[in-house]
């Protein structure tokens, strides 16, 4: 089981507690807002209503144990700095901090954040991405210059191996997975001479700029 702290428990973190709490973890819920406190207490393992600015009051709860702490304290965005600076001195190995802005963002990682989280954007390239990019079923955001995308075959990857291929070399991305539809069947880490077939989905990882090529061969 894993240790986790959100502080802020507007909807975001609300939502981060309660399903961090429903995957099995520990999770210690923070706010300031005792109203908010009562609402999250049954989707967590401790509820308390503490300001999170008080680096003794917070230090006191051990979160320099936990695996990770979620800072989402809405927008008071000096809060949410004093915060992030207080965890990073406690030793907090991982910080997650909502930011409002990129400016907001470059604080929070100068003063010790581990990911910015950026929910209102994130959630809007994934729709903008689905509506533009049909052929791409699901988008996962990872590091700013790399995704892991489920995408249907190009036609010209269709009735070709991946040894032929060589997506490796010649475009620099992955094939980590396939999904055979007909009949349904998935392949983690496809031999060199699985071929692919119009049915397939392929499961690719690599760099934004080099996924975007795959998708322009279609």
């Amino acid at each position: 089981m894993k240790r986790f702290a959100v502080i802020g428990l507007g909807n975001f973190g609300f939502y981060a507690a309660k399903a961090l709490f429903e995957d099995d973890n520990e999770v210690i819920a923070i706010d300031t807002d005792k109203g908010r406190v009562q609402a999250i207490d049954p989707y967590c393992s401790e509820a308390v209503v503490l300001d999170a600015t008080d680096k003794e009051a917070v230090k006191a709860l051990g979160l320099d144990a936990m695996d990770g702490v979620i800072v989402s304290t809405g927008t008071n965005i000096s809060n949410s700095i004093l915060i992030c600076l207080h965890l990073k001195e406690m030793g907090v190995k991982k910080i997650l901090c909502k930011a409002l802005d990129d400016d907001h963002a470059k604080i929070l990682k100068l003063v010790g954040a581990s990911e910015i989280i950026h929910p209102e954007r994130d959630m809007a390239v994934r729709v903008s991405r689905g509506l533009s990019q049909p052929n791409m079923l699901e988008f996962i955001p990872l590091a700013d210059e790399f995704d892991l995308i489920q995408v249907g075959p190009p036609r010209a990857f269709i009735g070709k191996s991946l040894k032929d291929l060589n997506l490796r070399a010649k475009h620099n991305v992955h094939v980590i997975a396939i999904k055979e539809l007909v009949p349904e069947n998935f392949i983690l880490v496809p031999p060199a001479d699985f071929v692919i077939k119009d049915s397939d989905i392929l499961i690719m990882l690599g760099k934004t700029k080099d996924i975007r090529r795959i998708k322009a061969l279609a």
